[in-house]
């Protein structure tokens, strides 16, 4: 399928998902006042009349009467009172409209936030389940509450707005109508005090209602409307296989956590969505700080750290957290990357992603890192020549985005400068005492091996100023004149120098080791746990054994309990028991939504569980539960990434188990049809056949019995009672197979000669089979055997039988019994038959096998050999298929145990060895 083929149908895919469910209808407006709600309530006014069902979930009239009256008339669903601080706040009933299900709901103000105790704490959160129930939504929202266009709301109007919904949200929009009124006109609107009471549009009108920010808002209205319509007609076009559009490669997003990360994030997905490409956010973790640790403890012990240097790395760690936050709310991937090389690090990511712009913020350009080409742009520009590159400036302050390793500008945690200080003062003193007792000329030694140790448990930063202290103490103690910084010969000023370039150049060489080892570290933890993850789960045989094993690795690796509800079954019960009431609702939210909520989101975030999704490639498995310890804040993105790993993880092992399950079933369900196909085929040939002799030979009887000889008469009645014993075989031969089939075959062990057993087996034969011929091979010193005489003599005899069936007319049927030296007595019944091929050897032994050389070749039920097997089973020995003697015919062997507690017992009641 070619390239554009492939657009369209992934095209027509999305735009068939989008019919799927609920569809958006936004009310856009450029500031409060415009008459967003108005026109909305006059739309399903009009679609009312026209007999659509259209609900009143929640619309805020605010006091107007103009738009009270389009209310009244409208079905109206009574809303939800919700307690708080001793207060009854009123909010949408979710649970009743969902219920109600109408095909049009209105839900008035997009960007409420839910009072406290709420399913969800953001309306458009609810909004979300009711399209995804399927219901239709009407509703409204300014353009200063668009989660991208908050910075450019800041810079306008200078107010921050709090309340904001994802652009995410307008990826399921039906229609967006922009709600428009000229500045002047809602200014006037403001004066009569149809917006605000008149205290408060006097503040409005100095502030946000000015006419510069009015038109600065209208402006970015109608650009956004005009930029959603463009991407509703280019996805249907494609969808139906019109003129396709450029489609822009992936845009990166590079940020660092140290200042105005998410102002990036916003800008670089404007970018994207302005080229309709699909966009990411990343970090790159060099190794330098408690980031690079991603096991739980890790980060914990880094960010709650007491020193400056942890403080300022749990803000960086934070800031990075929210703007991943942002970036998945507005529809974009996020990941860390782990290496020591910041530029290279980003190349390969834009590499891996078919990026085409890479976007970073305005780095600190220090004169040093210009000369030498060192900052992270002139790198880019340098290495990246293929990738567009573009550089965002925040507007107040001089970004600091993603840079190369310096020195600058990083504090010194009071730990490290106490290492310092130690580790300076012990070199100074080791030097002393090289000086004085060894003799050692060149102390540069001592002090640059105080430097590399610094260098490789701490940062270059420490690096550096244990080398200046490590310089001024050799420079003040050692170099003539001593005891002051003068050096009094320049082959002491040359010394001191190398000493120092020296120094800094070793201290850099083991940091930069240092950095790796740790970067490698990190990434090594995040495998360790998968690998160990998905080595336990390749254990499970079932999805009991999948959450036994999935929850013990979640709470040694997280620190944290853990519980599962996949596919109905729950576990572990220890943690089950810690679950209310208002946690299992959290669960069966995620349950039915596929997303996360509890503590750590937007939803249900009272309960003390974290919930996600097990998810397969198609739908919702079940859901993971994670409770952290009261003392843990807030996780960290790696945290987040590895717990959302390893549940993706366990939803495909649950996955797997369940298709196994499906599979056994499915070969079970097809080997009993095949069965009951065999069965029925037995059934009505092999109980047809000697009824139908016997109706005929009592037929004959009944009309001719008079006018036959006395010898006629005996043939026929001897019919009757032939065919009538192979009915009884038969149908004992099922009740057997049945005993077998339920494990209901009960053994009454017994005492009994070998002799014997063969010799009833054989005289049972030939009443049935006069003309066939027994011949006996048995040791006269064979002891008894302990076995349950009747069920060994009908697994004798049907051997025996099958035997004589496939023997020719006049050849014998040979009986072989000896015993091995391990106490196990074979009985070898051979034929001069046909035989069987070495591949079908095996299968005789399966239920109704059908074939000519098997047991139903002549006469046979198809179930004989299975009893075999069954009966020799039960005493815990074998038979098998071999070639006959001389290669003739067929041999099946019996194999029984007759161990030394055979022999034992024997000697205890008396009976001969």
């Amino acid at each position: 399928m070619g390239t554009e083929q492939t657009e369209q149908a992934d095209a027509l895919l999305g735009e068939l998902k989008r019919q799927a469910v609920g569809r958006l209808t936004v009310f856009l407006g450029a500031a409060p006042g415009v008459g967003k709600t108005y026109a909305m309530l006059a739309r399903a006014r009009e679609l009312h009349r026209q007999r659509v069902d259209v609900v009143v979930g929640i619309v805020e009239t605010h006091g107007r009467s103009e738009t009270q009256a389009l209310v009244e008339g409208l079905p109206l669903l009574p809303r939800k009172k919700v307690a708080y601080q001793g207060r009854q706040l009123e909010e949408m009933d979710l649970d009743g409209l969902l219920v109600r299900k109408p095909a049009i709901a209105l839900v008035d103000e997009l960007a409420h936030r839910n009072a406290p105790g709420s399913r969800h704490e953001r309306r458009w959160q609810d909004v979300e389940e009711l399209l995804d129930a399927g219901i239709d939504v009407y509703t409204t929202v300014n353009i200063q509450h668009l989660e991208s266009v908050n910075d450019v709301v800041h810079q306008i109007t200078g107010v921050r707005v709090g309340e904001t919904v994802p652009d995410a949200v307008f990826e399921r929009l039906r229609d967006i109508r922009l709600v428009d009124l000229p500045a002047r006109e809602l200014i006037e609107r403001l004066n009569q005090g149809k917006v605000y009471l008149p205290e408060q549009a006097a503040q409005a009108l100095q502030a946000f209602f000015s006419p510069s920010n009015l038109t600065a808002l209208r402006e970015l209205a109608m650009q956004t409307v005009a930029e959603y319509v463009d991407v509703d007609l280019r996805e249907k076009r494609a969808a139906r296989g019109l003129e396709g559009i450029a489609i822009q490669r992936h845009v990166l997003i590079a940020i660092d956590g140290r200042g105005h990360s998410e102002y990036l994030v916003r800008a670089g997905a404007k970018i994207a969505e302005r080229r309709g490409a699909p966009w990411s956010a990343v970090t790159v973790d060099t190794g330098r700080s408690a980031s690079a640790a991603l096991h739980a403890d890790d980060v914990r012990r880094a960010t709650s750290a007491p020193d400056g240097a942890a403080r300022d790395e749990q803000r960086r760690l934070l800031e990075i957290d929210k703007a991943f936050a942002l970036a998945r709310n507005l529809g974009g991937e996020t990941a860390v990357l782990h290496n020591s090389d910041v530029t290279q690090a980003l190349l390969d990511a834009a590499a891996a992603r078919g990026a085409r712009s890479i976007v970073i913020g305005r780095t600190r350009e220090r004169p040093i890192a210009r000369i030498f080409n060192r900052t992270l742009t002139q790198q880019l520009l340098q290495r990246g020549a293929r990738y567009e590159l573009t550089i965002v400036g925040a507007p107040q302050v001089r970004q600091r985005s993603l840079r190369l390793p310096d020195i600058a500008g990083e504090s010194l945690a009071r730990r490290d400068l106490l290492l310092i200080l130690a580790i300076s003062a012990g070199a100074t003193g080791t030097a002393a005492l090289a000086e004085r007792f060894l003799g050692l000329q060149d102390l540069s030694l001592v002090f640059l091996v105080a430097v590399i140790l610094v260098a490789s448990r701490t940062r270059m930063t420490s690096a550096v100023v244990t080398a200046a202290l490590c310089f001024l103490s050799y420079d003040f103690f050692f170099i003539e004149p001593r005891f002051t910084f003068l050096i009094g010969a320049q082959r002491g000023v040359a010394t001191v120098l190398l000493f120092l370039a020296a120094a800094l150049i070793a201290g850099r060489l083991a940091s930069r080791l240092r950095m790796q080892v740790v970067a490698l570290r990190a990434a090594n933890i995040h495998a360790m746990a998968m690998q160990n993850l998905g080595r336990k789960l390749a254990k499970a045989a079932d999805l009991g054994q999948v959450i036994t094993a999935g929850a013990s690795v979640l709470e040694s690796t997280l620190n944290a309990r853990a519980w599962m509800r996949i596919n109905g079954e729950t576990g572990p019960s220890a943690s089950a028991e810690h679950l209310t009431e208002k946690d299992l609702v959290a669960a069966d939210w995620t349950r039915q939504h596929g997303q996360s909520s509890g503590r750590y989101t937007d939803t249900l975030s009272n309960s003390a569980w974290w919930f996600l999704p097990v998810r397969s490639d198609k739908d919702t498995l079940g859901v993971v539960g994670l409770r952290f310890p009261s003392g843990v804040g807030r996780l960290s993105f790696e945290e987040r990434r590895l717990a959302e790993s390893m549940a993706e993880d366990i939803g495909q092992a649950a996955l797997r188990t369940r298709l196994v399950s499906e599979l056994e079933v499915a070969r079970v369900t097809g080997e009993t049809e095949r069965l009951r196909s065999a069965l029925l085929s037995s059934v009505s040939h092999d109980l047809r056949s000697p009824l139908s002799s016997m109706i005929g030979a009592a037929d004959s009887l009944a009309r001719y019995g008079k006018d036959m000889g006395p010898e006629d008469r005996h043939s026929l009645l001897e019919t009757i009672h032939v065919e009538g014993e192979r009915l009884d075989r038969y149908i004992q031969n099922l009740l057997d197979m049945t005993r077998l089939g339920q494990q209901g075959l009960m053994l009454t062990r017994d005492w009994i000669g070998v002799d014997e057993l063969v010799g009833s087996a054989s005289r049972r034969l030939q009443r049935y089979e006069p003309g066939a011929r027994i011949e006996h091979e048995i040791p006269p010193d064979l002891p008894p055997i302990h076995v349950h005489p009747a069920l060994v003599e009908q697994a004798l005899f049907n051997v025996m039988e099958n035997a004589a069936k496939f023997s020719p007319p006049g050849e014998t049927v040979r009986v072989r019994v000896r015993r091995t030296e391990d106490d196990r007595l074979l009985i070898d019944v051979s034929d001069r038959g046909p035989g069987i091929p070495e591949a079908e050897r095996r299968r005789i032994f399966d239920m109704f096998y059908s074939v000519e050389r098997g047991d139903r070749g002549r006469q046979g039920t198809g179930l004989g050999l299975t009893i075999v097997q069954g009966i020799v089973g039960a005493h815990m020995g074998s038979v098998e298929a071999l070639p006959g003697p001389e290669g003739r015919g067929t041999t099946i062997r019996l194999t029984l145990p007759w161990g030394g507690y055979a022999n034992q017992e024997a000697k205890e009641n008396g009976m001969p060895e």
